[in-house]
């Protein structure tokens, strides 16, 4: 296994940087574009908070960093439900985003279980 060097080395950003990209092409479209209050912030604080936590290179900030991240991603599936009901996208969009969000939801948390385990053996 190689070592992880950058936070784009990441799966968890890689996954979230996929999500940010589907979601502005999302809000890009019809009267999204028109709505501010649901645009990608919420998955840009997912990738921003997985950088700006691995880069304090210290396991208890990142893993704090990593539970701020794993809030934003439940804050894009909020976003997504309300998108879906005004009728901003498609039930097919809605379910393959919402897919795509829970992904990065779980390997967020897969990461921040195992930063866990590094924040205790620093101890």
């Amino acid at each position: 296994m190689s070592r992880i060097e950058q936070f784009e080395d990441l799966i968890a950003w890689q996954k979230a940087r996929s999500l940010t990209s589907a979601i502005y092409q999302a809000t890009r479209q019809g009267e999204f574009a028109k709505d501010f209050g649901l645009s990608g912030r919420a998955t840009v604080s997912i990738m921003s908070n997985i950088a700006e936590g691995f880069e304090r290179d210290n396991p208890a900030e990142f893993h704090q960093f990593l539970v701020i991240a794993r809030a934003s991603c439940a804050e894009v599936r909020l976003q997504l439900y309300i998108a879906l009901d005004v009728g901003y996208i498609t039930k097919d969009d809605f379910d393959r985003l919402i897919t795509q969000a829970e992904e990065v939801a779980q390997i967020v948390s897969g990461l921040r279980t195992y930063i866990a385990g590094k924040r205790h053996e620093k101890k």
